[in-house]
């Protein structure tokens, strides 16, 4: 078996074994969990397929089984049903279990602004960088739609996301080729700006915020439309 379909069932096993602890029940909230990973992945795989295509990053066939669908590996489209679902039971977990993990609304308000206008700066400086362009937009789009419809969300999110990036950093750290030979997956220098946490494209960490935000603020949303 490859070591990215490992990374990918280690991801998602823990996760999934425990979503029936009682304390939790995250498998009481299924119909709207596995809906908003299967819709969060549409804009995402997208993405992933136009910069396979133009090499602006890639994958060590080393690491891979082997089967590709629509010019990705098996394992990157698991990664978008492994790693979200790892994710959201992460934040569900750590709110059910700690309810006054919050923050106030001026504190959300306040964070909310000064992300998004870090994403305008970046995205004016680094506009011929792609990763980092693409990355500001997505994550610039979908913190303002969960500002402007879901911001109650934000109060714990932003810090439930500072937790979950322990096992990001761990997760993505193999995967940009911490502890082996060599990456799983590659980025091209040209298309980000060049600064990496370890062997992590800084970018990542605004890409992780914005695709478990929209995974998270789907499964809200769902919620409401149900009950």
């Amino acid at each position: 078996m490859s070591l990215y379909l490992w990374i990918n069932i280690l991801a998602i096993s823990v996760p999934l074994i425990a979503s029936f602890d009682h304390r939790i029940q995250l498998h009481k909230k299924w119909k709207f969990v596995i809906p908003a990973i299967f819709i969060s992945m549409v804009p995402y795989i997208i993405w992933d397929v136009i910069f396979t295509h133009h090499g602006f990053w890639g994958f060590n066939p080393e690491y891979l089984q082997g089967i590709d669908l629509i010019n990705l590996p098996l394992e990157e489209w698991l990664f978008f049903i492994a790693i979200p679902y790892a994710c959201i039971f992460t934040h569900y977990t750590l709110t059910k279990l700690n309810p006054g993990l919050k923050l106030g609304m001026e504190a959300v308000k306040a964070i909310t602004v000064v992300l998004l206008v870090e994403f305008v700066v970046l995205a004016i400086i680094y506009y011929d960088n792609w990763y980092t362009l693409i990355d500001v937009i997505f994550a610039f789009i979908i913190l303002g739609a969960t500002y402007k419809w879901a911001a109650p969300l934000l109060q714990s999110y932003y810090l439930t996301f500072l937790v979950i990036l322990i096992p990001f950093f761990i997760v993505n750290g193999v995967l940009t080729g911490t502890g082996i030979t060599d990456e799983v997956v590659w980025y091209n220098e040209a298309e980000f700006i060049g600064i990496r946490l370890g062997t992590i494209p800084a970018e990542d960490t605004i890409y992780a915020f914005s695709m478990i935000l929209l995974n998270l603020l789907l499964v809200e949303v769902m919620g409401w439309r149900k009950s």
